[in-house]
């Protein structure tokens, strides 16, 4: 890893005192976004969930580290030429947080060259109370004060590589590194863990940090694998669509498509929940719910089968094992959000607005005591536990930002007495952090040529990165503009 210097100060937004953050083009060595990205995707990969309940079933006797489940934002530790900083698989940068800053010291201090090492960047508990991810996005936005940077810590919990050397396998011995490196730091340090020999130490140790209100643990065994433990949480919300069973499940339900309610009430979609149904439910609930279709301009579908989209007036109880914001490269998780016209009973697409997805939603019970309002649905349920963007924004008054051209050209070329025009335009759409239904950048080329049977073709590349779109630029202006073609006068 080579980097001199790793950031470039001058394309970071100053936020307070030292601290300054931005986007990946800071970076002298932009790859490094995609050593975060890498790194959460494949941990995310190998992680398995459990529920308290299953940690007897699951674990027998050996050798396992049990570390405290941090609520905080994962963030990779960049350390090279002396200089430390974090960057997220979203591509923000952050450099200057005093914990960052005190980590640097214990790697010079250790004589180490070069490391990248994950870990989560989570705000310090105040007395009695419970740190969350809304804490570190508060302050990581705009800190009021240099105590709130003060606040923050960084806790690592595994390595990447260490003056150009990977991890080796034995994940003793990668802590043991760690807990040495760290030995000392105040706010940067390693995740609070122990090492334990069976299930029922497992399960003691997880019952104590959650009474603490920690959000759960992680387990990581080299001969077992990884395992996040967390307790279920419930949430109730509106049915608004089903799907039909097939073969042994036919005349039943296959699962239900469910939705929140926003604050400025329009109707979210969630997900869907297929089990925990009982046969008679499954029978029962698609012979009611066939009397509560309703007409859509939205289409969901799932495992190519169309919803039947009904009226919003059921309400479930859902529990989930696990709800995530955000996807593994720090991409929002966008969702439909639709309001229901009563009067013409039919659905109508709003925008996609970023949410959560539900990891093993099982379907709990039917909530007859209540109904599909605000009050009873809220999206707060969701929010309370994870951070989601926008959340309170008026879905039908987001106004998305302006695309910027960034390229333009245009040349003509005669032939047979008629003007053939060749057009190349690229923007940055400012969109793509809205979700996946935006790239970041775009090139439309035009062919205009009256002598065709088609006058006119189109032809459209995209990118999320500027370095792609500037070769795709060139590749299309060399195909295109060649000999004859010229760039008409002012």
């Amino acid at each position: 890893m080579t980097l001199s210097p790793p950031v470039i100060r001058g394309k970071l937004d100053v936020k307070l005192g030292r601290y300054a953050a931005g986007t990946a083009a800071a970076l002298a060595d932009p790859l490094l976004v995609g050593r975060a990205q890498d790194y959460r995707r494949h941990a995310a990969s190998r992680m398995i969930p459990l529920e308290p309940g299953d940690v007897r079933k699951r674990f027998g006797a050996g050798e396992y580290h049990v570390s405290l489940k941090v609520d905080g934002e994962f963030s990779l530790l960049v350390y090279a030429a002396g200089e430390a900083f974090l960057v997220n698989p979203g591509g923000t940068v952050r450099v200057g947080i005093p914990a960052v800053d005190e980590a640097a010291a214990l790697l010079k201090k250790a004589g180490i060259k070069s490391a990248l090492i994950p870990g989560e960047l989570h705000f310090t508990k105040a007395a009695g109370r419970r740190p969350r991810v809304h804490d570190v996005s508060r302050v990581a936005r705009q800190p009021g004060s240099q105590a709130d940077l003060d606040q923050l810590a960084f806790s690592a919990f595994d390595v990447i590589a260490i003056d150009g050397q990977p991890a080796g396998d034995k994940f003793a011995e990668t802590w043991a590194r760690l807990t040495t490196l760290f030995a000392g730091g105040k706010r940067a340090g390693v995740v609070e863990a122990v090492w334990l020999d069976d299930a029922a130490a497992i399960e003691s140790q997880l019952r104590k940090w959650i009474e603490q209100g920690a959000e759960g643990a992680v387990v990581r065994s080299d001969a077992a694998g990884r395992f996040k433990l967390k307790p279920r949480h419930t949430i109730d919300a509106a049915v608004i669509g089903f799907t039909e069973g097939t073969d042994d499940r036919g005349g039943m339900i296959h699962d239900l498509l469910i939705a929140l309610i926003r604050p400025d009430g329009c109707l979210h979609v969630v997900g869907h929940v297929g089990g925990g149904f009982s046969n008679d439910e499954r029978r029962g609930f698609l012979s009611d719910l066939k009397d509560s279709l309703a007409e859509s301009d939205y289409v969901e579908v799932n495992d190519q089968v169309a919803y039947h989209m009904v009226r919003p007036e059921w309400v479930i109880e859902v529990s989930v094992l696990d709800l995530i914001a955000e996807s593994t490269r720090g991409q929002p998780i966008n969702k439909m959000a639709l309001e229901w016209d009563a009067a013409a009973s039919r659905y109508r697409i709003v925008r996609r607005m970023p949410l959560v997805a539900m990891i093993s939603p099982q379907f709990v019970r039917r909530r007859e005591d209540k109904a599909v309002h605000a009050g009873d649905i809220p999206l707060r349920q969701v929010t309370d536990l994870v951070e989601v963007p926008l959340a309170g924004q008026n879905a039908r008054q987001l106004e998305l930002p302006k695309s910027e051209v960034i390229r333009r050209e245009v040349c003509t070329k005669q032939m047979k007495g008629q003007t053939l025009v060749r057009k190349l335009l690229m923007w940055k759409t400012n969109k793509d952090t809205a979700g996946e239904d935006f790239p970041a950048y775009v090139i439309h080329y035009t062919d205009y040529s009256p002598n065709r049977k088609a006058p006119l073709e189109r032809e459209v590349r995209v990118s999320s990165s500027r370095e792609q779109i500037d070769r795709l630029w060139s590749e299309l202006a060399a195909e295109a503009f060649t000999k004859g073609w010229a760039r008409p006068r002012e």
